[in-house]
């Protein structure tokens, strides 16, 4: 069998080492990928994302839970701040789902940010990929929890639930030119915490504000839950079916939708492609260095220097 084949037919070590050499760059990860992209678009992706400490984790560890006990198979990504020293992901041992670890319906998987700011590195959204083309019903995807710049797990998941916990005060009218906006489900977790309802009340405000937003569509529901007690996590995950029915009950706006993540995705991949590709060639002819060692000298200003590269690379009328 191919690796693709074995992938398909849910080999978990097929499937761990072609996450490992997707997130290590192995060129050979590319045409697996390709052979197994005919496979994917049936996992449900929901992602889940808010500031550090929120408790995320163990909100996905209740999901899963509740979601082997539906008999649904269950896939998932933690995306984890990149260690400086081994460029893995810091916490990759996943102490809070260790419980599902001998469970063969439930894959997880700790992918590292790599100094990626937008919340999801492209080898993540790969990861999507090779889970969803394992045949995993759905996929959660725990992203890093950076702040209101991370809105990039939007453009891949289905359903996308903002975490929150009491006591955030203004720092939710500073998110909300951020994840605020982009969130279908908000879960005010460690809900017994005081301040729980003003939280509840300032998402409230914030969402009638953007009422225009929400008109003839989906209206964000605000949940409390207790994820540590698993209190509220079934309702969470009616919710995420609920707004899963949404999606399908219009053929147009499911098309719409997918097509804008075709496209995002596209996009992303073919910025990151070129990128790659422009700097190493920049490396490997001594352009880029070059370049450091004249502004490094303030013979050079860095923003003629980069004109001057971009010029060369990216000349009038090239294909």
């Amino acid at each position: 069998m191919s690796i693709a084949d074995k992938i398909v037919a849910g080999d978990i070590r097929a499937v761990a080492r072609l996450i490992r050499d997707i997130d290590d760059m192995v060129p050979e990860a590319r045409e697996v990928l390709k052979d197994l992209y005919p496979s994917t678009g049936r996992a449900y992706v929901v992602g889940i994302t808010g500031a550090p400490g929120v408790g995320k984790s163990t909100l996905v560890d209740q999901m899963v839970a509740h979601l082997r006990k539906a008999e649904k198979t269950v896939g998932v990504l933690a995306v984890d701040p990149t260690s400086p020293f081994s460029g893995g992901a810091i916490l990759g041992d996943r102490v809070r789902m260790q419980r599902h670890s001998m469970d063969e319906g439930v894959f997880i998987r700790s992918m590292a940010t790599r100094g990626y700011f937008g919340g999801l590195t492209q080898s993540t959204k790969s990861a999507i990929d090779v889970l969803d083309a394992m045949g995993k019903d759905y996929i959660l995807v725990e992203t890093v929890g950076v702040g209101q710049d991370e809105i990039d797990i939007v453009r891949s998941a289905d359903t996308t639930l903002i975490v929150l916990i009491p006591g955030m005060g203004d720092d939710i009218q500073a998110l909300k030119a951020g994840i605020l906006e982009v969130g279908d489900i908000f879960v005010i977790n460690k809900a017994d915490r005081e301040g729980a309802d003003r939280t509840v009340s300032d998402i409230r405000l914030m969402i009638e504000m953007d009422e225009k937003r929400y008109e003839n569509g989906w209206k964000p529901p605000i949940l409390t839950a207790q994820a540590v007690f698993d209190n509220g996590i079934k309702e969470i995950l009616d919710e995420v079916e609920k707004h899963a029915t949404y999606l399908r009950s219009s053929t147009e706006r499911q098309s719409g939708i997918k097509y804008e993540k075709v496209r995002n995705e596209l996009t992303e991949m073919i910025k990151d492609r070129i990128v790659r590709d422009v700097l190493s060639d920049l490396i490997q002819s001594g352009e880029f260095e070059d370049a450091v060692q004249l502004v490094f000298q303030r013979k050079l200003d860095p923003y003629t220097a980069c004109d001057n590269i971009v010029s060369k690379k990216l000349k009038p009328g090239d294909k």
